[in-house]
């Protein structure tokens, strides 16, 4: 793996644990009977981490397509264009 993948990796791995922790932010909400306001907005930081998270995974997809296309795990572009749009 090359320095730029592991980078792109790193990044993602730490989106994803951000979403974790703001995840068991909600679940305690929820269980303190916190108001709904407060568990609401948690929920939509949760869903905006996650959110990035796919983007940033499917950027890094497109990127190793472009850089070298033999190696892009068997990914077409018409596949990655959904992936994008399920996210959209």
């Amino acid at each position: 793996m090359d320095s730029n993948s592991s980078d792109a990796q790193r990044r993602i791995l730490n989106r994803l644990r951000r979403a974790r922790g703001q995840l068991d932010a909600v679940v305690r909400a929820v269980e303190e009977e916190r108001p709904c306001r407060e568990v609401v907005t948690q929920l939509a930081a949760v869903a905006a981490a996650l959110d990035r998270a796919g983007f940033a995974i499917i950027s890094s997809a497109m990127k190793d397509c472009l850089a070298d296309p033999d190696k892009a795990d068997g990914i077409t572009t018409e596949e990655l264009e959904k992936l994008f749009l399920t996210l959209a």
